[in-house]
């Protein structure tokens, strides 16, 4: 497989978030606290909340791609400082425990229809592999193929 980065959102994006209290579409997060449903995926370390800690929830714009295929995601990140993804050739546990959709494209930011994927996480390798060892491929971003919710980018290295 061609070497590739799975990225979580930026610093500044989750130090906003935790400071204004207000997500991308001007709208006040949601905490959500320990409890049953407390697993909920982290977009900056890209891990599970686990017991005892607290989440944010609000829309996120995602920077790319742009145009026609732009979208807003709801997204998760820890109410509390967290370590960012930083790992070359690993694919972050939010993406493994989750049926996902791969959708890949190009430097335009039209969609690869060809190379978009619906896959068990699990079994996420050979349909990201395949988008990323496409040369038309710009980057990546892995969704929750139910809700449709940004878990990460993929870019190659």
């Amino acid at each position: 497989m061609t070497d590739f980065r799975c990225m979580p959102i930026s610093a500044s994006i989750a130090d906003r978030f935790r400071a204004t209290g207000v997500d991308d579409g001007g709208n006040a997060l949601r905490r959500r606290g320990p409890g049953a449903d407390s697993r909920c995926p982290c977009r900056r370390c890209l891990r599970f909340s686990g017991p005892g800690q607290t989440v944010l929830l609000g829309s996120f714009h995602l920077a790319q791609p742009r145009g026609v295929y732009w979208s807003a995601s709801p997204i998760f990140v820890h109410a509390e400082p967290c370590e960012a993804f930083d790992r070359v050739n690993e694919i972050p546990e939010i993406v493994r425990d989750s049926l996902v959709s791969v959708r890949a494209y190009d430097r335009d930011d039209m969609c690869l229809y060809d190379l978009g994927q619906v896959a068990e996480g699990r079994d996420v390798d050979r349909p990201l592999a395949r988008a990323l060892g496409d040369a038309r491929t710009a980057f990546v971003n892995i969704h929750t193929a139910k809700p449709g919710c940004l878990l990460c980018r993929a870019e190659r290295c």
